[in-house]
């Protein structure tokens, strides 16, 4: 069997891995000339580790990763209003928080020595064209074009996804709001194995997320920092100067601000642009063409579950590859069916969650921002509530009183 994986992220390194171990022939096609992911750092939540076991990687992404035990939030007046950790859900739980290209380096190591994979680098794809009996994959590579069979296509090129077949897209739009990002060496404020969020209404939201180290350089530990504005508003801030952004900070959180000095001295910050879609479609795959990641169900990165949903629809479309393959044949009906058992439930939570919570944090809305404040103040003081919080943030929830169970993803392959 011969399958396309269409983007070379986290969900299409990820399920090549896990469809080579299937013996299945994966061609993987991205459109850069070299596996070089922008972006900051992400925060690999319980229910992507349980993955990256399931891939046998998890230790080594420990090793270039920061261990992430759970997430404070606090206002200007110091109260906290967030105060999850995972070992609230289970004490086995942890985070771990990592740069966008450690993750793609260890993925990308795991299929170092596999012969049945196919590299594809600078494929530009622009059509696909599911024949019944196989897909047709159209597009250019330096201006030249082609086309190629395979018995299914997998879409996984992010977000901004143009493949994804109209007829299943419900939504699709741009957030109004986004974040700046950078890198810093290690910024330690308060207990170090904390992602530190800190708001002001719902104008001002900003983190320090510990991320690791690059695979270059180990020894050298790594936080990113996150400033949420609206879109609109990056090109003006990147170019402001570094003391007026501090001096906000320093107005509200000032032991923040002393630390950010330390390591920032007198270099201007280097801003990243990050920009976030709303995604939502009504199936996942049909015939021999499917969706995963990003490309299918983007959302605002309120969570934190972006790569972590990446990595279990890849573990959920290898469990319905392996569910629905005959000796002679793959019955596709069960594949998606299965798939969207797996999936469904837990994708329309987290979006709407999401969907939800966003304008809390990041709007233009008055009242927003004090009733979040009060909700949240009052739920932590709940241990039901901080269990529930737990397992959210782990990114387990199916819904509102059920989770998926982190031993069965976590079941060596």
């Amino acid at each position: 069997m011969k399958v396309a994986i269409i983007g070379a992220g986290t969900a299409g390194l990820a399920l090549a891995k896990m469809l080579i171990h299937q013996d299945i022939e994966v061609t993987l096609f991205e459109q850069a000339p070299t596996l070089d992911p922008v972006g900051a750092g992400l925060l690999l939540q319980p229910s992507g580790l349980a993955v990256l076991a399931h891939l046998g990687i998890l230790e080594e992404t420990q090793k270039l990763g920061a261990e992430v035990t759970g997430l404070t939030g606090q206002l200007p007046n110091q109260q906290r209003i967030v105060d999850s950790h995972y070992a609230q859900a289970d004490s086995r739980f942890f985070g771990i928080g990592i740069h966008r290209a450690t993750l793609c380096h260890v993925l990308t190591q795991s299929l170092a020595n596999e012969r049945q994979i196919t590299w594809r680098f600078q494929h530009e794809i622009t059509h696909l064209e599911d024949k019944g009996s196989q897909v047709i994959v159209k597009g250019h590579c330096k201006d030249q074009p082609f086309d190629e069979a395979f018995d299914a296509t997998i879409i996984a090129n992010g977000a901004r996804s143009r493949l994804r077949p109209a007829q299943w897209v419900k939504l699709d739009k741009p957030y109004p709001w986004g974040a700046a990002w950078t890198i810093v060496p290690d910024c330690i404020y308060g207990d170090p194995k904390i992602l530190h969020q800190f708001y002001d209404s719902t104008s001002m939201m900003m983190g320090v997320l510990p991320t690791g180290s690059l695979p270059s350089d180990p020894q050298k530990r790594l936080s990113s920092i996150f400033w949420s504005l609206p879109t609109g508003q990056f090109d003006t801030f990147a170019k402001a100067p570094y003391s007026a952004w501090l001096a906000k900070v320093q107005s509200r959180w000032s032991d923040l601000a002393t630390c950010l000095d330390a390591v920032f001295k007198d270099n201007q910050p280097q801003w990243l642009n990050a920009q976030y879609r709303d995604v939502v479609m009504s199936k996942y795959g049909q015939g021999r063409i499917g969706v995963i990641g990003d490309a299918a169900h983007a959302m605002s990165p309120q969570l934190g579950q972006g790569a972590n949903m990446a990595l279990l629809d890849a573990w959920a479309l290898a469990q319905s590859f392996s569910k629905a393959r005959t000796a002679k044949d793959m019955d596709w009906h069960v594949v998606w069916q299965h798939y969207h058992e797996l999936r469904h439930s837990s994708i329309n939570m987290y979006q709407l969650m999401s969907r939800l919570l966003t304008p809390l944090y990041q709007s233009d809305l008055w009242w927003a921002g004090s009733l979040r404040n009060i909700m949240f103040s009052w739920m932590n003081q709940i241990p039901y509530f901080q269990k529930q919080m737990a397992f959210t943030v782990s990114g387990l929830k199916t819904g509102a009183f059920g989770q998926m169970n982190y031993d069965e993803i976590a079941k060596p392959m």
